[in-house]
């Protein structure tokens, strides 16, 4: 006798520029300091930094974004293996529970079959509305786009990434004070400072070079005058190299360089702290200017510095206020997207003050664009799309630094790696490192996700996003958020929804739709985090950078783009190596001798690129 279970019903279905070195002299480092200070800042070659911070803590992993909503379940379709023979214990009994919970029927002919059972779909109370809808509220809209190809360039609904838990009034018709009784901001919440405190409290313990120098240099006060307006990410990491640029005396204003990259709560805590800081998460595009504008238009107030990240603050200045370069020493840009323009206005005679270009700095380009995208590219595709990248078929356009990182995060993880390049040197390496070389349109309709990595503009085009196979990921990893042709998807006819925060589909037609992350803006700022300790070499790069111009005699720099040399970019490495317990080898005077070198360096021309 066998027992026959029956099983439930299925459910339904950059120009070419002559870079100039930054001083005649290699030799030592111009800070604009005293010599003593200057011996006491920079450590000896053969050994670590005895003042830095002892290693850092690990700082705890971000919390993800929230999950996006819940389907309707059912049962799967399909025959179930037949249960070994069962007799029963009292042939008077009909009915007995089954083993799975079901309920058993006996037969007249002693066949024990399960009972059929109600499967119920779960429902959720209007759950197309909730988790579908699009809003309509998109902010204030922009007055002054024509202005520039910046950094906000494509259409922005910030709106559509505030939490559901926060005011929906806009920080701008706000009346906030801080516990000083200072109103000069314009954040989120101000209540939100201790938490952002908490958190730059601990991006300090990974940050050593930055606390180092704010230890060593702040009784020399070398920023002492200093008027710096600034226009950066806002981030934990930001507002520590905002501190130290406050404790080595300089007075600051900051504005955010991406309108969804903010920490509301660190935002928050600088604000408490006396710092005019305009920025949240979630600007519209007329926000995203006000908040600079209301940095540098303040009565008696005038910058004599600038940092910028974009170029979207050096621009305004230009367009909207140019008198106040006569004033102004010295801009320090740390983007390919600013120094870019920094070179196009050098070349057309209308860059009016020196610049430094930190971006091609050594201890930028080769550590935050390398080894700082490497980590985060994974890290934001996990946390908006939960995806697994084993087996997946990635092209990552653009195999500069950025790329590089890129590329070997995803091949570490089991990806197929396309990539796309322009300069034959990149492709090289590329195809060297193990990579097929490609032109986007051979592999757009086959490829599961779309990274850029560009700077450049229309890099993937309506025709590429109209070809590509349904539900393939396509985000930026660069600057400027012109990479991907966002504009062209806000036509009628496709359809848009939003997913969860900072993740939208973008729906055909004929029901094919692409996961589009960000609106097309950075992604590891936007979805996720950086890591901390690969931003402290970036930051203490742009101290430095800034002290320079600051101090600098008048006429050592002219109105031209510099890059810092390689005695600071080493000077910088030092201070990070001791983290690491690592110890340099010193070279004999034998040895020195033989290579031409200085003891203490510099050890590479400004001209090697490592």
């Amino acid at each position: 006798m066998s027992v026959q279970v029956v099983s439930a019903a299925a459910a339904a279905k950059v120009p070419e520029v002559d870079l100039k070195d930054l001083s005649p002299s290699e030799a030592e480092p111009q800070l604009g300091l005293s010599a003593a200070a200057v011996s006491a800042m920079v450590p000896p070659a053969g050994g670590g930094d005895p003042e830095a911070p002892a290693p850092a803590a690990e700082r705890p992993p971000a919390p993800g974004p929230g999950s996006g909503p819940a389907a309707a379940l059912s049962p799967a379709a399909g025959k179930v293996p037949q249960a070994s023979a069962m007799k029963r214990s009292d042939p008077h009994h009909q009915h007995q529970r089954h083993r799975d919970g079901g309920e058993a029927l006996l037969s007249p002919d002693g066949t024990v079959t399960e009972a059929p059972r109600t499967v119920k779909k779960i429902q959720f109370a209007d759950q197309k509305q909730e988790f579908n809808k699009r809003p309509t509220k998109i902010g204030r809209r922009s007055l002054s786009r024509s202005i520039s190809q910046s950094s906000t360039d494509s259409y922005s609904s910030a709106a559509s990434y505030t939490d559901s838990s926060d005011d929906e009034t806009s920080p701008r018709d706000k009346q906030q004070k801080n516990s000083k009784g200072s109103s000069d901001f314009c954040v989120k919440n101000i209540k939100q400072a201790e938490f952002g405190r908490r958190e730059i409290e601990i991006a300090e313990q990974e940050m050593p070079a930055l606390m180092a120098l704010r230890k060593r240099a702040q009784g020399e006060k070398p920023l002492a005058g200093a008027k710096i307006v600034g226009c950066t990410h806002i981030t934990a990491q930001t507002a520590v190299l905002m501190e130290t640029l406050g404790a080595l005396g300089a007075q600051c204003r900051w504005a955010a360089c991406n309108i969804y990259s903010t920490l509301n709560e660190v935002a928050a805590a600088l604000a408490e702290s006396g710092f005019p800081v305009f920025a949240w998460k979630g600007e519209s595009e007329d926000d995203f200017w006000w908040c600079i504008d209301r940095c540098v238009n303040v009565e008696g107030w005038q910058p004599n510095m600038i940092l910028d990240d974009g170029g979207d603050l050096t621009h305004w200045i230009y367009k909207k206020y140019p008198n106040m370069f006569k004033k102004i020493k010295g801009i320090v840009e740390e983007s390919v997207t600013g120094v870019h323009r920094l070179y196009q206005l050098s070349k057309a005679g209308k860059l009016c003050v020196p610049a430094m270009n930190v971006n091609d700095s050594v201890t930028k380009q080769k550590f935050d664009n390398l080894y700082c995208c490497r980590e985060s590219i994974l890290d934001g595709l996990k946390r908006t799309t939960d995806m697994m990248f084993g087996g997946k078929q990635v092209v990552v356009c653009g195999y500069g630094e950025v790329g590089k990182g890129c590329c070997a995060a995803l091949k570490a993880m089991g990806s197929i790696v396309y990539v796309t390049e322009i300069d034959p040197i990149c492709a090289l390496q590329a195809c060297m490192d193990g990579f097929r070389l490609v032109k986007l349109n051979e592999v757009i309709r086959q490829v599961d996700i779309v990274i850029t990595c560009t700077g450049n503009k229309n890099v993937v085009t309506r025709e590429h996003l109209d070809r590509m196979k349904n539900s393939c990921i396509v985000c930026n990893m660069g600057h400027s958020n012109t990479e991907i042709d966002v504009a062209s998807l806000r036509t009628p006819e496709l359809t848009w929804e939003r997913v969860r925060s900072q993740v939208d589909h973008v729906i055909w037609p004929d029901g094919k739709r692409i996961v589009l992350l960000a609106e097309g803006r950075l992604l590891n700022l936007s979805c996720s985090t950086v890591p901390t300790f690969v931003l402290s070499i970036t930051a203490t790069t742009q101290a430095l950078a800034l002290i320079e111009l600051y101090n600098a005699p008048e006429g050592r720099y002219k109105q031209d783009v510099y890059l810092l040399p390689k005695k600071m970019d080493e000077y910088v490495a030092s201070l990070h190596l001791p983290t690491f317990d690592a110890h340099l080898t010193e070279l004999t005077d034998e040895q020195a001798k033989y290579l031409g070198l200085n003891k203490n360096g510099p050890f590479k021309p400004n001209y090697y690129r490592y």
